[in-house]
């Protein structure tokens, strides 16, 4: 009976809060599932290189900016 007060008591708080359990899996879910090439910008040499990659024509390759165009 004790069980059943806390969980209602955690879920009321969590209502009131905004969360509510779905929303509160949805957010957690979508940060998960966020794409790994999100960067549109593009990066300068220096960028490519301090991010642990090397500049191979116009791309960085390696490293944080892998795949990505360097001006």
């Amino acid at each position: 009976m004790r069980i059943r007060r806390t969980l209602a008591a955690v879920i009321a708080t969590a209502a009131l809060a905004g969360l509510g359990l779905t929303g509160a899996a949805t957010a957690t879910a979508a940060t998960h599932n966020a794409p790994a090439t999100a960067h549109t910008e593009s990066l300068t040499p220096g960028e490519c290189v301090d991010g642990g990659g090397k500049v191979v024509g116009m791309k960085c390759v390696g490293g944080t900016g892998n795949g990505q165009m360097v001006d």
